[in-house]
């Protein structure tokens, strides 16, 4: 099979990857083989590549937004054969016997393991994944549109809830990628009123587009207070912004895997009036569910721009630059 491999990150020098021809992997144990159709380019592949994330090894194939046909099982799986058209997310594997996976917080895992980043992920034709972490796909939403779907679209959707969203509110959403394109669609479908904050009035327009009532920049303040707001860039010093336009007892949830610093934050004009501030870490297999429903029952659309896997480099470039409208995907037909 190809493949493109990271062999050292951008911080140490490198940070371009490489199209190499590798073996196909053997499933082990409860995994499955799983063809790829299609894989999503995500903001947390751009981390790993530009090494913004401490890597637990190289060489090492990024990507986890993958949509694929299982070609094989391990000697233990006994839920997935052969044909079943499937998503890999970015939880890998979790041990399932910890205090936080006993709760249904897989997220949590202490010894939780991810795709394309502990293990090789996406970027390839062929990838192993264990079969207690993929999802069924509909066979009707066409694989490039379907991929962005198994993470920047469960952690906009973890982000919603997240940050306690309720139908009917105002809502604010910093940052217009592919994670908060997904979002404002989940969010209009609550029937809230959404706010968009960008630099680019590419992605202000694409918000409109989509049904937002007023877009803007982070430092403008919206037309009302906002019950809840996403944090998609990973940008520190958007923060105090989206805490200053919350209205009292609101709730910013921040959806990066990684932020830049949060500039001090006075407690009386941030936080008081029982203003919360929290993260996200990745996501549950329940999210991921939940996600894929709503894919089918909104319908959630997806804006992409579709490329070769040996493009590989070129969409993290885009990426970095800001300039994809919604989400870059590699398709492999």
């Amino acid at each position: 099979m190809q493949a493109m491999v990271l062999h050292r990150t951008r911080r140490e020098g490198g940070g371009e990857l490489v199209l190499e021809e590798r073996a196909i992997p053997v499933p082990a144990g409860r995994e499955v083989l799983v063809r790829a159709l299609a894989c999503g380019v995500c903001h947390t592949d751009l981390h790993i590549v530009d090494g913004d994330l401490d890597l637990p090894r190289l060489p090492l194939v990024p990507g986890h937004q993958v949509i694929g046909v299982v070609e094989s099982a391990g000697p233990d799986a006994r839920h997935v054969g052969p044909g079943q058209r499937v998503g890999v997310a970015w939880l890998h594997r979790a041990c399932g016997r910890c205090a936080y996976c006993r709760q249904d917080k897989e997220n949590l895992c202490p010894n939780a393991s991810f795709t394309g980043f502990d293990t090789d992920g996406g970027y390839a034709g062929y990838l192993t994944a264990d079969e207690d972490f993929i999802y069924p796909v509909p066979g009707d939403i066409d694989p490039a549109h379907a991929a962005p779907l198994l993470c920047a679209g469960v952690i906009g959707y973890r982000a919603l809830r997240q940050a306690e969203v309720k139908p009917g509110e105002a809502v604010g959403l910093y940052g217009f990628g592919a994670s908060a394109h997904i979002a404002i669609q989940i969010a209009r479908f609550w029937r809230c009123r959404v706010h968009v904050f960008s630099r680019s009035e590419e992605h202000r327009a694409h918000a409109r587009e989509l049904g937002a009532v007023w877009a803007g920049s982070a430092e403008e303040a919206p037309p009302e207070k906002l019950a809840a707001s996403v944090v998609f860039a990973p940008v520190g010093a958007v923060v105090p912004h989206a805490l200053e336009h919350l209205d009292r007892g609101g709730t910013v949830s921040l959806a990066g895997i990684t932020m830049s610093e949060i500039p001090p934050l006075d407690y009386e004009r941030h936080l008081y009036e029982e203003r919360t501030l929290r993260s996200v870490t990745a996501a549950t297999r329940s999210d991921a569910e939940d996600l894929l429903d709503f894919a089918v029952r909104i319908p959630i659309h997806t804006d992409v721009e579709t490329m070769r896997l040996e493009d590989a480099n070129h969409a993290l470039a885009r990426m970095r630059q800001s300039v994809i409208r919604g989400a870059a995907v590699l398709d492999f037909r």
